[in-house]
Parts: structure tokens; sequence; C-alpha cells
């Protein structure tokens, strides 16, 4: 259930925050933000459009897609949830990617939404698959960004990233992470400059190396049980696959693995790293609302 709902104005963000446009605010007259099923949730654009719900990545947040909601928002009901122990969403008993898919599951049943686009950068690909295993009546269609299909696939990770996330160096450095250093972390994973908003920086900064070590552990376990092109072959939903061409975390040319999915559509994204709606913005929107416009006609519970 909503345990607090808050309702705002953008104006009213911005006194907050000095002037400086949030990463969630856009040139519209209101948004909402919520905190259910343990997850901050934001919703933005007009509630009666059709849904479209976006799932980060391991140690990001929702802000993370903050450049390419004004495109979709003029389109779309968008829906960004901060998963567990990310973002302003508090920690969690279980990291495992079907539980995390059953909190988003309640959450749009909360909203008697179903048949939503659903899309999931890295390993929000996996949840955003996971969803769709568990609710096909809830899942019209999946864009997956960045996620790798198999633990085969992933690459030696940048130095920075080996750094802090592995023993014995990791636990100590982690929690005096400044915001230099996660800047750092975050742009080792990009092929391209990225422009990280104070708000974003926060939120990762708030991300628990416990939970962040949980997190990854129980991606890896998901994608090593069943790749996610095979879990995706079962499921005879729309896909579509966008990857960076120059991705430094997973081996580039594994998103053609996606091909043996039936009618799934393959990007790669030439000059793009592992953050492609952070890189690459513009052409992220255009696909996105591209592959929406010609999925299945969303709807709401009555």
């Amino acid at each position: 259930m909503v345990t607090a709902i808050r309702f705002s104005t953008p104006r009213e963000h911005l006194s907050k925050t000095g002037g400086r446009p949030p990463v969630h605010s856009l040139p519209m007259s209101e948004y909402d933000i919520e905190h259910s099923h343990g997850m901050h949730v934001v919703h933005d654009g007009p509630r009666q459009a059709p849904p479209l719900l976006l799932i980060h990545g391991s140690g990001a947040s929702g802000g993370f897609w903050g450049p390419v909601v004004p495109t979709l928002a003029g389109h779309h009901h968008v829906i960004r949830v901060d998963l567990p122990g990310c973002g302003q969403s508090p920690p969690a008993p279980s990291y495992d990617v079907p539980a995390q898919a059953g909190q988003v599951a309640a959450l749009l049943d909360d909203h008697g939404l179903r048949h939503v686009a659903v899309a999931g950068h890295s390993s929000g690909g996996y949840v955003a698959t996971a969803l769709a295993e568990q609710r096909p009546d809830l899942v019209g269609s999946l864009s997956l960004i960045s996620s790798g299909p198999s633990p085969e696939a992933l690459l030696r990770q940048p130095f920075i990233l080996r750094v802090l996330l592995a023993p014995p160096l990791g636990p100590l450095i982690w929690p005096r992470r400044s915001d230099a250093m996660i800047r750092k972390g975050i742009s080792a994973t990009a092929a391209r400059p990225v422009d990280l908003p104070d708000d974003v920086v926060a939120d990762v900064r708030g991300i628990t190396y416990r939970v962040m070590r949980m997190v990854l552990r129980q991606n890896t376990a998901y994608i090593a049980e069943r790749s996610v092109p095979r879990r995706l072959a079962a499921l005879g939903v729309p896909i579509q696959v966008i990857f960076g061409a120059a991705d430094p975390r997973w081996e580039p040319s594994s998103a053609h693995r996606y091909e043996a999915v039936p009618n799934a559509r393959v990007e790669l994204l030439p000059g793009v790293g592992h953050l492609p709606m952070l890189e690459a913005p513009e052409k992220v929107g255009e696909l996105l609302l591209s592959f929406t416009a010609t999925g299945p006609s969303t709807t709401r519970n009555a």
C-alpha cells in the first residue's frame, strides 16, 4: 500500500534546489512523488496517458532517467522507481531479482495498471524481465538498455569500480566516497562525457556497500540460472534491446544474442557506453517512443 504521498509543483522544487532544476523536473504543471511498497516513486506526465515504467540499474536511482523524461512524458504517464536500498528507497530484507519484481508488481496493482510498457537499464532489465515472467498481465512490452545477457558477457570492470566494489579496499573506501569519486566511478562506465546533477550523486552516495554487494550477487544469480534471451524467448512479449557499441561493462557484441528472441529489435548505438540515457538521451527517447507507439494499447483497471 502507499504509505505517504507528496504533491509538488516544479516551482516548489526549484525553491528547494536554489533555482536549479532537479533531474526529474519537467516543463509541466505538476508531478507526483509517492512512497509505495518500500520504494520511492516519481510520476511524470499526464495520468491518462499510456503508462511507461522506468527501472534503473545497480548502484543507481530513478534519477538516471532524468534526461529522457521530458521527451517521454509528453506521450506517457512515466513512472520511475528507486528500487529497494537505492536512491531514496529504504533497504529491504531481500534483493532477490524476483522479489524486487514482486514489489514493482504490487505498485502497478495499486494504480490499477495493466499491459504497461516497461524499460530497464542494466540490471533493471532483469527486474523488468522477472516482472514479465511473474505477471505477464502487467507487461505490454519490454525495452532493455545495456542489460548483459549472461555472466560470460561481463567484461573486466574499470579499475575504479574494482577498487570500490571488491575487498579488502571496497568496504573501507565505499563509505568515504567523495562526490568527485562517485562521478568518476559513474563516468568510467560511459564512453562520452555525462552530466550528473548533484541530486543523482546524492542518490548514489546513499547506497551502502552491503546493499550494493547483495544486489550484484543476486543479479548474477538471476542471469546465471538462465540467460536473459532464454527467459525472454519464453514470454512472447514485444522486446527492444538498446546497447552502447562502446559499453565497457558488457561485451557489446553480446547484444546480438537477443536476436534469438522472436521479433526482438536490437539497436547498437555507435560511440555510446553503458549509460545511453545519459550519453545519448535524444536517441534513447526516440527509440523508446517509436517502440511503445507500435506496441499493444495499455489499459487501466476500472
